[in-house]
């Protein structure tokens, strides 16, 4: 029997997945553990699948890191002023940031999230990853090629488990210099450059693969939040989840068009065309993973030039956060000061703001979100504590927050592309068609943002 067209829309079965992890998780709750220390099997399953869906993002993760800042920066040899458009794309990222900060600043202390919270549902621990500057500053220097990192722990049973991760920040770095050494080569590297752009492109559809079954793993993220945390724990932070999504409805729909209606572009093309992505980052939770959709919007629909956007967009994945790293961690920050009764000085309100718009390469990987927010309340000398009080409601802030980090992503290059009277004005006010400005080329050469395209639109069209 043949599915209804509408049940074949990406943001339908999200929607789906959301409701039936609520449900689920409610249920292994109710239940309760098997015995002590160990869950029914239902919150087991839940946590399973929502664990594997997050270890398969974090495993597609270094591929794409090196392959994309590779390529990106490959890409800027074939544009003219490529130094003057990287400073510009830096200095716009930054400037985007301080006004995401500043809002979520202003928006902490009038809506007072942390008075709101009830103490006695609440608990929390210092998380086992927390950043610091010195961290942050000695995690640039790469320890060896791919920036791996082995840590060794006991288990359960007294004996050793030893874990391989990646250091996001020291793969950009190595990744860069590789980058930049293959243009500084020249003609010889021409293409050791082509095999790095086809390998992204096989990467990219493999990412494109694990994006796809994002409705599973929502389902088994919110799943197991409810299950672990309780609907009493999640409903406490309920005025801090209404700061944080009002913040970023605040930059979604006011600041960043308004920024493309200073620019001299159409800000009801800016809704249109960003969509794609931003409904990506929504239900994917994963910048890096909405990356090739985000690269489609800002070519096809902002009408960017391919080889500027190869290394905006990539560049800006790893990079620029305005949803993790700068409104998140700022209402944060003052929501953990006022749950623990601490009065913020201005010193440390501009702290903050430093942090925010100077740190966000802190924000590259899957757990972004929590090493910005620990980097911050230890440089304000805040309870680190207050990191776990909010992994209850992690999930369902993180999928706002990378929605605007990916429309944040695709603007900036226009911006940029507009600036410097690169950008193809007539493809921006172009109409959409499926979400997308129609292209003549060959959909073999954007398989992966095609297929995207399909799956990512509602039947009718209308969200378009």
């Amino acid at each position: 029997m043949r599915l209804p067209k509408w049940s074949r829309s990406f943001g339908v079965q999200v929607t789906i997945a959301l409701i039936a992890g609520v449900v689920l998780g409610l249920i292994a709750r109710s239940w309760g553990p098997v015995s002590e220390g160990q869950d029914n099997w239902l919150g087991q399953t839940l946590d399973t699948i929502g664990s594997s869906y997050v270890t398969l993002l974090k495993a597609a993760v270094v591929p794409l890191v090196i392959t994309a800042i590779i390529a990106s920066i490959g890409n800027l040899r074939k544009v003219t002023n490529a130094a003057r458009l990287a400073v510009s794309t830096l200095l716009w990222f930054a400037f985007t940031a301080l006004i995401a900060v500043l809002i979520g600043l202003i928006l902490g202390v009038v809506i007072q999230p942390g008075t709101h919270a009830d103490a006695a549902s609440l608990s929390g621990s210092a998380p086992d990853s927390q950043g610091s500057w010195i961290g942050f500053l000695t995690g640039l220097v790469p320890v060896n090629f791919l920036g791996m990192e082995v840590a060794t722990s006991p288990d359960e049973a007294g004996g050793l488990v030893s874990e391989v991760d990646f250091n996001i920040l020291q793969l950009i770095i190595v990744s860069g210099a590789i980058g930049i050494a293959a243009v500084k080569v020249g003609k010889a590297a021409e293409p050791f450059l082509q095999f790095v752009e086809a390998a992204l492109a096989v990467v990219q559809k493999v990412v494109w693969w694990i994006v796809r079954i994002a409705p599973i793993g929502t389902l088994g993220l919110i799943g197991n939040a409810v299950n672990s945390y309780g609907w009493s724990t999640m409903g406490s932070l309920l005025w801090f989840v209404v700061a944080v999504y009002v913040g970023l409805a605040i930059i979604f729909f006011v600041v960043y068009p308004t920024l493309a209606k200073l620019n001299g572009l159409s800000a009801r093309q800016y809704f249109s065309g960003v969509w794609p992505a931003a409904q990506m980052g929504f239900v994917s939770r994963s910048s890096i993973g909405t990356m090739p959709v985000t690269q489609k919007v800002a070519t096809d629909n902002f009408g960017v030039p391919q080889s500027y956007a190869a290394f905006a967009v990539p560049f800006g994945a790893t990079t620029k956060m305005d949803g993790c790293a700068a409104i998140y961690p700022a209402i944060a920050a003052v929501f953990v000061a006022q749950f623990f009764g601490i009065d913020l000085t201005i010193v440390q309100y501009f702290l903050i703001v430093f942090v925010s718009v100077i740190g966000s390469a802190a924000t590259a990987g899957t757990t972004g979100a929590t090493v910005m927010l620990t980097l911050t309340l230890s440089t304000l000398g805040l309870p680190l504590e207050g990191v776990g009080l909010l992994l209850a409601i992690e999930p369902i802030v993180d999928m706002g927050r990378t929605a605007l980090n990916v429309s944040g992503q695709a603007l900036v290059p226009a911006l940029v592309a507009k600036r410097h009277d690169i950008l193809d004005v007539d493809r921006y006010d172009a109409a959409r068609v499926d979400g997308y400005v129609p292209v003549d080329e060959d959909a073999e050469d954007s398989a992966v943002d095609t297929d995207g395209a399909e799956l990512e639109q509602p039947s009718s069209g209308a969200r378009s």
